[in-house]
């Protein structure tokens, strides 16, 4: 089944216990950009201007939590790449 197509893969598809690990064992495989990143910057280092520039002030504490901002920046990373 690891060597089919994704979309043959996700049908009928049943999360187990590994599959994080698994899925960062596959990216590691494919050469993941971040991980080739992560060995030569720590991404930590950008949280707090990041936290500075982007925190907003909340007007009700409805709605969705944002995301992480160290997350965002490599997100937007990736895209570039």
């Amino acid at each position: 089944m690891k060597n089919e197509p994704i979309t043959r893969q996700l049908s009928g598809y049943e999360p187990s216990f590994f599959d994080e690990s698994d899925r960062l064992e596959c990216l590691t495989k494919l050469q993941d950009p971040l991980v080739a990143l992560a060995k030569h910057l720590d991404f930590e280092i950008f949280r707090p201007k990041l936290v500075e520039v982007f925190t907003t002030e909340k007007k009700s504490p409805a709605g969705r939590k944002p995301y992480d901002v160290v997350f965002m920046l490599k997100i937007l990373i990736l895209q570039r790449l």
